[in-house]
């Protein structure tokens, strides 16, 4: 007997858990985390040298919008 395999949780950003773009809170949906925490590490990241903020733009414009 075969079942179907359920299909995997999308990334999309939130709709009803988004501060600037839905990006950490679409993540946060994604694996069951804490939007908060997403978000502090995100802004924690931001003391580190590297490209946080382009990384954020591109999975702004990467990531769809949930469905509403």
């Amino acid at each position: 007997m075969t079942t179907a395999a359920p299909t995997p949780a999308q990334l999309t950003r939130s709709r009803s858990d988004a501060w600037i773009g839905g990006v950490c809170g679409g993540i946060a949906e994604r694996w069951g985390w804490d939007p908060t925490l997403v978000r502090v590490l995100f802004v924690l990241s931001l003391l580190l040298p590297g490209p946080q903020v382009l990384l954020y733009l591109a999975l702004w414009i990467v990531i769809p919008r949930a469905a509403a």
